[in-house]
């Protein structure tokens, strides 16, 4: 059964700020308090969501920014598998690019992705995303300034992909 979206609330906030702060996640995004996250779950053009299996358990979580804004561009700000290797991701970058281009009928999906993020970057080349550019050194990890590569999807890709 492929997984599924929904929305995140307080009681699983300290799940998600485990998950994110997790060494091996760490390094590829931007971690943040507990509060900011709590504070996302009240902004008006964000969305954020726990992925679960079938029986309900948590197994990573997705924002999403930009949400009915005029220009139609989405933001996959954060995608995080508790567990990766087994296929989650996929299927929960699936889901979210139906949801963006045939729910929230946005013109383009974006993101930035660590360079050095081999794993993501080809999930993301393998399911329709165009590498736009290098952001250098663009944002600060624990083991310092790392480069972003900006990346985006337009809704006639994803059409012509369906």
């Amino acid at each position: 059964t492929p997984p599924g979206l929904r929305p995140t609330t307080e009681f699983d906030l300290d799940w998600v700020v485990r998950v994110e702060h997790d060494p091996a996640n760490a390094d590829f995004i931007t971690t943040w308090p507990r509060a900011r996250h709590s504070a996302l779950l009240r902004e008006p053009h964000s969305r954020h969501f726990v992925v679960v299996d079938a029986a309900g358990e948590r197994l990573g979580y997705v924002i999403l920014r930009g949400i009915g804004e005029p220009d139609g561009c989405v933001e996959l700000l954060r995608i995080v598998i508790a567990e990766p290797g087994r296929g989650v991701g996929r299927a929960v970058l699936r889901l979210v690019k139906q949801m963006v281009f045939e729910e929230l009928d946005a013109h383009r999906l974006w993101l930035d992705v660590v360079t050095t993020n081999e794993r993501a970057r080809a999930l993301y080349r393998s399911e329709g995303f165009v590498e736009e550019g290098i952001l250098r050194e663009a944002a600060r990890r624990p083991s310092g300034f790392v480069s972003l590569v900006l990346m985006s999807m337009l809704e006639q890709e994803y059409q012509a992909d369906d």
